[in-house]
């Protein structure tokens, strides 16, 4: 990643980032931040309107705040828009390359097609920010947010100035504000593409979010590795409900749904075998899945929707 001037950072105090409203870190809060926070118009000025839709995006999909992604885009390319080696090919002289300045080892574990157009390109900016929030997840964020940044780039200086920029572009009147960390605190509302969810739903995709980045391991249920199924069970033991371990017996015992009327939460089968389904995810919503796919890959998101191998769906009671 970019290396960043101290002296750039001398005017940085670790209190002001510390208390932006990014920046929420107590236990309760690390999975139910909205990751859209209310914003004015002046906040996102600089940031052209494809990149804000895709820290957005990107954000909602790993339960991180918009903001700090925006700032990490703004420090390393200007959101694109930067002259320096590696943006736009090659990389610089640490190695790292795309908008988002990733370097070879963290792109290779942890690339994600953002615009599910079936490539990973560390110079597209959709892979680029879903790959980076991807890594920040699975590095601490949000519960340890500085941490998780220090992990992005080695430096103080670094993380201070990235907590400086998204508290920027955070920055709300001040009861657009009160009201933003009251819903991270008490999880009274979640992000818009899951508003109405039911507690048990909201408990489940907050636990499957926290295993992004976990690798498969077969017949695992965690903490440290989970199979398909695995992730299912841990996930809805989280909510207070006991399902089958195996897909099969998921499947065979739970009430289906018709295509088209899943929702945030359910479940999805596909890969039919003699036995029944080989393999589940958790709906995330828009044809999005949460799942451990197979050995040698790790918990992810995924698309369902034109999937062939897709089998159905079904809600646990």
């Amino acid at each position: 990643m970019t290396m960043v001037r101290l002296a750039a950072a001398a005017s940085i105090t670790l209190v002001a980032a510390l208390t932006a409203p990014v920046v929420v870190l107590t236990a309760q809060a690390q999975h139910t931040c909205p990751a859209t926070q209310p914003r004015p118009p002046a906040a996102t000025r600089d940031i052209p309107p494809r990149y804000l839709a895709l820290y957005q995006a990107a954000g909602h999909a790993y339960g991180l705040p918009w903001s700090v992604l925006a700032a990490i885009g703004a420090v390393e390319s200007d959101h694109g828009r930067g002259p320096d080696p590696g943006i736009h090919a090659g990389a610089n002289q640490a190695g790292a390359m795309g908008p988002m300045q990733l370097v070879a080892d963290n792109w290779r574990h942890f690339a994600v097609d953002g615009d599910h157009d079936g490539r990973t390109d560390i110079y597209n900016p959709a892979d680029a920010i879903f790959t980076a929030a991807h890594y920040l997840r699975h590095s601490g964020a949000p519960a340890r947010m500085q941490a998780a940044l220090f992990e992005y780039n080695h430096s103080l200086a670094y993380v201070h100035l990235v907590l400086d920029r998204a508290a920027r572009y955070a920055r709300t009147p001040a009861t657009a504000t009160a009201s933003w960390l009251s819903r991270c605190l008490h999880g009274a509302a979640a992000p818009a593409a899951v508003a109405g969810l039911g507690r048990r739903a909201a408990r489940v995709l907050a636990f499957a979010r926290a295993q992004l980045g976990k690798p498969y391991v077969y017949g695992a249920l965690g903490p440290a590795a989970f199979d398909c199924s695995g992730l299912v069970v841990r996930a809805y033991q989280a909510a207070g409900l006991t399902l089958p371990r195996t897909t099969y017996d998921q499947w065979r015992t739970l009430p289906h749904l018709r295509p088209g009327t899943e929702q945030p939460g359910d479940l999805v089968f596909m890969r039919m075998e003699p036995g029944g389904p080989g393999h589940v995810g958790i709906v995330l919503g828009d044809g999005r899945m949460i799942a451990a796919p197979h050995t040698g890959t790790v918990v992810q998101i995924q698309t369902y929707r034109h999937r062939p191998d897709l089998v159905g769906f079904a809600r646990p009671r």
